[in-house]
């Protein structure tokens, strides 16, 4: 592979083309006309005597060989962006753009609010936030960081422990009055109606324990009169007076018209962790941000 046959302009609109599905999207992000776009791609189907896509009327699809080519190229653009990042920031100044993913709750209700205070204490950075209850991988640059509601499962990743979050039960005066009656042990809530997590993938491990609190070996789960894919959603459920439910502590800040119910059950712990790969040990960003992140924990 002499001769210049795959320079980094053909990849690069090799990975464009591959991410886009179809010449026209490629040529948009890359400022290209269409057939300035196919030509490429044929030279560099032409180097390398394998076909990278088929096409189709509908688009195109990447061959196997496509399909190689394009995990080592995302991988080496996203190693390069990263590098790039890491030059142009100052050793002694953070700066530059940090992606940073947590779940969706976590990043609505608690994180959000106190980025304002993190910006301006380091105006050269810009953060892009990106909430999924689905684990982003680091590794291959889908982010920088992430505050993790489980230790890593992956290797080769640092992490720093956070702390740990609880959950509380919860209903609404309006539910009380209408049901007549508290729950006094874990047992009543047999006789209540319950909110749930309800998802394939919930953000954190034994999300619905409250199904299981005080059930008697052997019996069924009790089932939530609603279960919904969203922590916040069950917290207005919650406040609607539509029953009983329970959430993660960070996420009741007014507990105006409510009542925490069976303060003292056993409740499951979340255990927090900030994690990011190993090569951005030495970024500035990275370390004032954690360091953000303790402090703040530590004040609420």
């Amino acid at each position: 592979m002499t001769n210049n046959h795959m320079d980094w302009d053909k990849l690069r609109v090799f990975h464009a083309v591959a991410e886009a599905g179809s010449f026209t999207h490629a040529g948009d992000t890359l400022n290209l006309s269409q057939s300035a776009v196919s030509r490429q791609i044929s030279a560099l189907e032409e180097a390398l005597a394998v076909p990278l896509f088929h096409r189709h009327a509908r688009g195109l699809i990447l061959t196997e060989q496509g399909e190689q080519l394009n995990r080592t190229v995302r991988d080496v653009f996203a190693k390069l962006a990263m590098t790039e990042a890491l030059l142009t920031e100052s050793k002694e100044r953070a700066a530059g753009r940090l992606k940073v993913t947590t779940t969706h709750s976590f990043g609505v209700a608690w994180l959000t609010p106190r980025l304002k205070r993190f910006l301006e204490a380091y105006p050269d950075v810009s953060i892009t936030l990106l909430l999924d209850d689905v684990d982003l991988d680091l590794a291959m640059r889908e982010a920088d960081v992430a505050i993790r509601m489980h230790p890593p499962r992956q290797p080769d990743l640092v992490q720093r422990s956070l702390g740990e979050i609880r959950w509380q039960i919860w209903a609404s005066d309006t539910y009380l009055k209408s049901a007549g009656h508290l729950p006094e042990k874990p047992e009543d809530l047999d006789k209540h109606r319950l909110i749930l997590f309800g998802d394939r993938k919930p953000p954190v491990t034994d999300v619905n324990w409250l199904a299981d609190l005080g059930r008697a070996d052997g019996l069924p789960r009790r089932v939530g009169a609603l279960e919904v894919n969203s922590l916040q959603a069950m917290l207005i459920a919650i406040r609607s007076g539509l029953g009983i439910g329970a959430v993660p502590e960070y996420l009741v800040d007014n507990t105006e018209g409510m009542t925490r119910i069976l303060p003292h059950a056993r409740t499951p712990k979340i255990d927090m962790f900030f994690v990011y790969p190993e090569e951005l040990r030495n970024s500035k960003r990275v370390g004032v941000f954690r360091d953000f992140l303790v402090s703040e924990i530590g004040r609420s």
